[in-house]
């Protein structure tokens, strides 16, 4: 028990103020959201850490009943240089995440797709020329990380008027490596041709499917996610959005045998772990 609560306190200082955790690491937060760390600089990627969802959908038809628990309180999360949203959805979009975060990271810099700018900045009570608008084949680089956008499609790849995408991925490179962080997206034609280029070292891709009974839009599922971090040649798959909400999961272990049976280095993580590189 007494090992147990030291590593626990360990990853919790790891997770709020980067104390312990070395200089670099990423982390999954639950669903999609990682919190990266670099050189004594922090990432959060769509992070929801809250019961928002729960809370909202308590009395519907679709009720977002949680089976993962929260790794870590939103207001906690000390030292953080850049946040990213990849979409509205409010598991990637959440106030009640973001807010405290926002107000208590000085200097922070908030990276989303340029079509959402309005919503985003309605829905978190920020300036509307705060957030770092990105459209796909453009990029920015923030500290020492540069972020490229992707188009996502979930369940379309849908533009406002001006062609900007509403939906996007993002690879982040940082050092000698590249992430890629898809959002929600399903597998598209030309996706593999625009991925393969920047040799992705980490992928992390989303399990959960689609499935239209779910009433949600879907995302691929475990042998896509698989055969897409095959397709583009990522050193390592890293799955997400499984194990929060009951309705809306799928099983990690198909996953894993879907990535062995060809021969595609994977690694599970719990919430709150640390993958190092």
């Amino acid at each position: 028990m007494e090992d147990k609560m030291l590593t626990e306190g360990i990853v919790h200082r790891s997770l709020s103020t980067g104390e312990g955790a070395g200089g670099r690491g990423l982390w999954w937060l639950g669903q999609s959201g990682y919190l990266l760390q670099w050189n004594g600089k922090r990432v959060l990627l769509d992070p929801y850490l809250s019961d928002s969802l729960t809370k909202k959908y308590a009395a519907t038809d679709k009720p977002h009943t949680r089976i993962g628990e929260m790794v870590v309180k939103p207001e906690l999360l000390k030292n953080i240089s850049i946040v990213t949203s990849s979409h509205n959805h409010t598991d990637h979009l959440d106030a009640e995440t973001l807010m405290p975060i926002l107000q208590n990271n000085s200097g922070i810099k908030f990276v989303i797709p340029e079509a959402n700018r309005i919503f985003v900045a309605d829905r978190v009570k920020c300036k509307n020329d705060f957030p770092i608008g990105l459209n796909d084949g453009q990029s920015v680089t923030i500290d020492d990380f540069t972020f490229h956008g992707i188009p996502a499609k979930h369940n379309e790849i849908d533009r406002d008027e001006k062609g900007n995408c509403k939906y996007m991925g993002y690879v982040i490179v940082f050092g000698p490596y590249k992430i890629y962080h898809s959002g929600d997206t399903l597998w598209f034609d030309g996706m593999v041709d625009l991925l393969k280029p920047f040799n992705v070292d980490v992928a992390l891709l989303p399990i959960n499917g689609n499935k239209p009974d779910r009433k949600v839009a879907g995302n691929l599922d475990c042998k896509e996610a698989a055969e897409l971090a095959k397709a583009i040649n990522a050193k390592m798959v890293i799955p997400c959005h499984y194990d929060l909400f009951e309705f809306n999961t799928a099983d990690v272990n198909e996953f894993v045998m879907e990535a062995e049976k060809i021969n595609q280095p994977y690694k599970v993580l719990k919430g709150g772990e640390r993958y190092s590189f």
